[in-house]
């Protein structure tokens, strides 16, 4: 039987065969002052460029505030909105898709298998597209490191992020992401760097994600150069006080370059 592929799965995938590269901007509602800055931020991503508007976070991007903020930015942009749950309540029916998530390297197996059962009849009910995505979390790891109890991948070994990046995509998952957590710069590291992104890359077949810290064009076309799909960034948007639409025009025209290349 043929796997069934949903539009958002279908526009990510001749997205990067058309273009060879895709910009997620990340939207965390607790980290903005009021839901229409959260809104306001999304929207202006959306129209600077931004091929995704993921929405989540780690701790209470749930309830009234995810489901204000997802119907307000769906509403007024035309890209996809996508969930990016940090726990079972990250859910609202005014996504068009959500990050079926396994943490692959949890130490406790409730974010590898159980809380995505306990998700699954509730996703499948309000019919909205999951993409199964395979987690990692690479040190420091930050609020989702500590909340998912990850047994980060350290740094100096890139083998264990393209072994546990294979794994996944063997299981099934048809995204694989590496994480640094939001804000690794606060616990003194930087993005994640170009040896772990190009073992992933070489290790796997489907669409890799990367994440976390990316705050500057040159470490977008660092980490694009380096094998990576598709760059999410999130956490340099929320200090922005103003001018969210020319800041992700500059990292369109980065992936939109590098995309070129690629092809």
């Amino acid at each position: 039987m043929a796997v069934k592929i949903g539009k958002v799965e279908r526009y990510i995938n001749d997205t990067l065969e058309s273009r060879g590269s895709m910009l997620f901007m990340l939207i965390d509602p607790v980290d903005y002052k009021t839901p229409q800055d959260a809104i306001k931020t999304g929207v202006e991503s959306a129209e600077g460029g931004a091929d995704v508007v993921l929405i989540g976070g780690s701790i209470g991007a749930q309830g009234e505030l995810l489901e204000t903020v997802t119907k307000g930015i769906k509403e007024k942009s035309s890209v996809p909105v996508v969930l990016f749950p940090g726990n079972l309540a990250t859910v609202t029916k005014y996504a068009d898709a959500f990050y079926f998530l396994s943490l692959l390297n949890a130490r406790n197996p409730y974010w590898i298998t159980q809380v995505q059962m306990l998700g699954a009849p509730l996703i499948k009910q309000l019919n909205i597209e999951p993409l199964p995505v395979g987690y990692i979390v690479v040190e420091p790891g930050g609020t989702v490191g500590w909340v998912g109890d990850a047994n980060l991948v350290p740094r100096a070994k890139p083998r264990i992020a393209a072994a546990l990046a294979t794994a996944g995509e063997f299981m099934g998952h048809r995204l694989i992401i590496t994480d640094a957590g939001s804000n690794p710069q606060l616990q003194g590291f930087g993005p994640i760097p170009p040896n772990i992104i190009s073992a992933v890359k070489s290790s796997i077949n489907v669409p890799y994600i990367v994440g976390g810290g990316i705050r500057t064009t040159e470490q977008l076309h660092t980490a694009y150069k380096a094998g990576a799909d598709i760059v999410q960034i999130g956490a340099v948007l929320e200090e922005k006080n103003g001018g969210t639409k020319a800041m992700v025009s500059k990292f369109a025209r980065v992936t939109k370059e590098e995309g070129r290349k690629k092809r």
